[in-house]
């Protein structure tokens, strides 16, 4: 077992089916859970949901025949007439993360928050997003004991949601000492802080209050593995909602694809906004959201890799053209296409074809490299779950970027493999990347990303071929289909 990762918590969930009638069926009931990184089972007695904290009721307008392919949380079975509502609980989980403290011998974990700066805080420790902060507040967990809360008097009630003592300050004289009192006893405590900033998104706390804890003589070391821990591992729940976008995206994609086509035989004008209008339209109807694209790129447009086409700045499609689209979306909220559901994960992939005629033999070649790619670190993956020994999100990339070095186009492979996915779309966990950053932190069990290696020429065309995988423990899977060929529209 890897003493970096000892354990995660799943959180608690229950997913009840409601029927026309207003009676209710339990299709499964997941309490918080220990389990080790691996999956070698659970550690902890299930606890009742009845007497744990909700953080949201979540409601997912699912199809009757919804059965997502390779993978459904144990015990559950879909009635026919039915529309699911998940309840998700706080991710807070004070006993699995002092647990997971002391497993990495750590002292303590320290949140801090000022103008909501670091939203990991609030999502971690089930705080409300959108509340109200115009001062200083600290959140001290110790491994052991009660947690320490200090809060400014103005805002003196601003954690009363968490379990542990209160102190209050005004002047920052007063701050200063009953944050060193808040900290006695710890030497080593994590923060979301990056040494160098070389994990970016873990990086929140700013530079003077990491010197201000340091001169109380701290230790202070990146949360960067506990966040992974407590951010990207995803409910059964939760990876239902990912299944069920990838049904509903696929189903509009492929839509796409034969509104393309048919709109360049019968000689109609059509322009990559057109098409990103199409994708949108078509996603509200299906009951999916998205805060923005996706995207379409034609030709030398599709060697931008986040290329946005306007109505002002759009290519035209036409016979003879290369294609890339990328596309993106979560479930949306039941009756509202403008609000996404803020519990489901995101399913995000990327495509490309040419249109009335065969690929180049320089397109075939290159997407073949990029397959072939994608598919390297994707073995490299399911090989490591398979064999029960654990993978950094560097490795997933080193495995992507040798394909495509060794086939001479390295220097055209401009970004990482891929990035998690979780309730944002770029989420806080694991990495597929040794180019931005040296992603050290693990893919753990029950967590989304995305492979997605590409080849960009600029002025000419680019490639990218992008999935999503879903680690289980003991194995990894790819969540939609995997393409294969350059498609012919």
């Amino acid at each position: 077992m890897d003493p970096r990762y000892p354990f995660h918590s799943t959180g608690g969930t229950a997913i009840r089916f409601l029927k026309p009638g207003g009676s209710e069926v339990v299709a499964l009931e997941h309490g918080p859970s220990v389990v080790s990184p691996l999956g070698q089972g659970p550690e902890q007695t299930i606890l009742s949901v009845c007497v744990r904290r909700f953080h949201q009721t979540r409601y997912c307008n699912l199809p009757t025949d919804v059965e997502p392919p390779r993978y459904a949380p144990r015990k559950m079975t879909l009635p026919l007439d039915s529309r699911l509502m998940i309840e998700c609980m706080a991710r807070f989980d004070l006993a699995a993360l002092q647990s997971a403290l002391r497993m990495r011998q750590l002292d303590g974990w320290l949140f801090y928050d000022h103008h909501h700066r670091d939203p990991i805080a609030y999502r971690v420790l089930g705080l409300d997003e959108d509340s109200f902060v115009s001062r200083r507040w600290f959140y001290f967990v110790p491994a052991e004991g009660e947690p320490r809360k200090l809060v400014h008097r103005v805002e003196a009630g601003k954690l009363d949601m968490l379990p542990g003592s209160k102190e209050a300050y005004s002047s920052w004289q007063e701050l200063e000492q009953k944050l060193e009192e808040l900290l006695e006893g710890a030497v080593t405590v994590a923060m979301q802080y990056s040494p160098r900033n070389a994990n970016m998104y873990v990086s929140m706390v700013d530079a003077g209050t990491v010197d201000l804890v340091r001169s109380m003589g701290k230790n202070v070391v990146s949360s960067a593995d506990m966040v992974s821990l407590f951010e990207a591992v995803l409910t059964e729940a939760q990876i239902l909602t990912h299944f069920e976008a990838q049904r509903r995206l696929d189903a509009v994609l492929a839509s796409a694809w034969r509104y393309i086509g048919e709109a360049v035989r019968n000689g109609e004008t059509i322009t990559e906004f057109h098409v990103v209008s199409f994708l949108r339209q078509q996603m509200s109807i299906s009951g999916l959201w998205t805060d923005h694209g996706p995207n379409c790129s034609v030709g030398p447009n599709s060697a931008d890799s986040h290329y946005e086409p306007t109505a002002e700045n759009s290519r035209c499609l036409r016979s003879g053209d290369f294609v890339l689209i990328d596309i993106w979306a979560k479930l949306a909220a039941p009756g509202n296409p403008e609000k996404p559901e803020p519990a489901a994960v995101w399913y995000d992939i990327t495509w490309t074809g040419v249109i009335g005629r065969a690929p180049t033999d320089r397109e075939q070649l290159i997407f073949n490299t990029v397959r072939d790619a994608r598919d390297a670190a994707i073995e490299t993956i399911q090989r490591a779950y398979t064999e029960g020994r654990p993978i950094a999100g560097w490795e997933a990339d080193d495995a992507a970027r040798a394909v495509i070095r060794e086939a001479g186009f390295g220097e055209f492979f401009t970004h990482r493999t891929g990035h998690n996915i979780e309730v944002g779309l770029h989420g806080n966990g694991a990495h597929l990347d040794n180019l931005e950053t040296h992603d050290e932190r693990l893919l753990l069990p029950n967590t989304c990303f995305s492979v997605e290696p590409g080849i960009y020429f600029p002025g000419e065309f680019g490639v990218r071929s992008e999935v999503n995988m879903v680690t289980r423990p003991g194995s990894a899977i790819v969540t939609g289909p995997l393409q294969r060929q350059l498609l012919q529209i």
